[in-house]
């Protein structure tokens, strides 16, 4: 635990020593214990468990050292409130500290440092699954999803966390923004880990900018993590390792919408390589947006096409449960398109995505009142408009 300012300073000087990554300082902490007793070694005697060229990087402080732990122990004791003026906690967890994940403890190369914000209170929760934390599930996907795909990671990611799970997600645009709001909308106060976003910059900073109001409500009801020093921008090469820390924090995956190459499957292969279940939703086969999944299913991934679906595969797990009906969250509207869509467009439309040109074919419908009529079902949420001038129905029957 980080309690003064030469422990802290003694922690970031090992996590900010060139060429020292967390598998080498895990080496060094097992080895040699806290990183106190690691720096008062010599160069000669480091060279047990490191290279020469480290053992001197070691027996030398890093540049920016005294600045970092400054920003750091400031931020720590700098109170910080939600929106709706809930206080917001703040830790730095070290591989040594009794509430750092045990679920990351598993994975082949844990942070050696991470950061938190949020109700830092319910982290046991954060551990495997027991009868007293539930399961955590990571919901990730496209960021240019299709319409459907924004919905079903909103609908999915509300029934989760109304049946418990804490969602799993990193905050960027697309599915992981509508998995965190869904998590939200369905989430209740028995559970208080609705959702967590594990991000790629400093907890300082939020990337993308437009998900400021969002962070904050993730933190008011869940936790925002980071393995990166507070003032790191973002930098792409952070965001696919930070997949890692979602796989590993979650009992599953499950992939809304991804592309054949795409961040999303790096968190499911992870997630394959812990041992872990893997969900994948089908889509049309017509959008690359869901090749992904497809490719993920063909290769063992679990299909799902409601959340009965994950339930069920987690059923074992501690507090999960399984109900025999699914229902949407309150003031979450049912937007069944049996319900709202006019026949004459509905009955034309199908699954797959269609131009206009198309369903003037199919409708025998003039250009007005088609166009008319699609913007009404756009209007009331059961039609999505996709890039090429397509449609394609939006369903939430889950």
């Amino acid at each position: 635990m980080v309690s003064t300012r030469e422990n802290l300073k003694a922690w970031l000087r090992l996590s900010l020593t060139p060429g020292v990554g967390n598998i080498t300082a895990r080496s060094l902490l097992l080895g040699f214990g806290l990183p106190e007793a690691i720096f008062e070694r010599s160069a000669l005697q480091l060279q047990a468990l490191v290279s020469e060229a480290i053992s001197l990087q070691l027996c030398r402080i890093p540049p920016g050292l005294d600045e970092a732990v400054e920003t750091t122990w400031t931020w720590l004791h700098t109170q910080t409130h939600s929106g709706s003026s809930k206080i917001l906690h703040k830790r730095l967890l070290t591989l040594a500290d009794p509430d750092y994940p045990s679920s990351l403890m598993l994975t082949p190369d844990p942070p050696c440092l991470l950061y938190v914000l949020g109700q830092t209170q319910h982290l046991h929760l954060l551990s495997p699954p027991t009868d007293h934390a539930p399961p955590a599930l990571a919901v990730v996907g496209s960021r240019n999803p299709t319409p459907q795909g924004r919905l079903n990671a909103h609908d999915f990611s509300a029934h989760l966390a109304q049946a418990g799970l804490t969602v799993v997600s990193g905050l960027a645009l697309g599915v992981d923004t509508a998995a965190h709001q869904g998590a939200l909308k369905g989430g209740h106060a028995s559970h208080p880990l609705h959702t967590v976003a594990v991000v790629g910059t400093g907890l300082d900073r939020v990337y993308p900018y437009q998900n400021h109001a969002l962070a904050l409500k993730i933190a008011a009801n869940g936790l925002l993590i980071s393995e990166y020093p507070l003032n790191t921008p973002p930098i792409t090469s952070n965001f696919p390792k930070r997949n890692r820390l979602i796989a590993g924090l979650s009992q599953g995956c499950l992939v809304v919408e991804a592309a054949t190459r795409s961040g999303s499957l790096i968190t499911a292969k992870q997630a394959l390589d812990l041992g872990k279940e893997v969900f994948a939703i089908p889509g049309s086969i017509h959008t690359t947006v869901s090749k992904g999944c497809h490719d993920l299913i063909k290769q063992g991934a679990k299909l799902v096409d409601c959340t009965q679906d994950i339930l069920e595969e987690l059923k074992n797990l501690p507090t999960v449960q399984v109900c025999k009906t699914s229902t949407l969250p309150p003031d979450l509207p049912d937007t069944s398109v049996n319900l709202l869509a006019p026949p004459t467009v509905l009955e034309h439309l199908g699954q797959d995505p269609v131009g206009l040109d198309e369903l003037q074919i199919r409708s025998g419908l003039s250009v007005a009142q088609l166009q008319a009529e699609l913007f009404q079902l756009e209007l009331n949420g059961v039609l999505g408009r996709l890039p090429g001038g397509l449609y394609q129905q939006l369903n939430r029957k889950i």
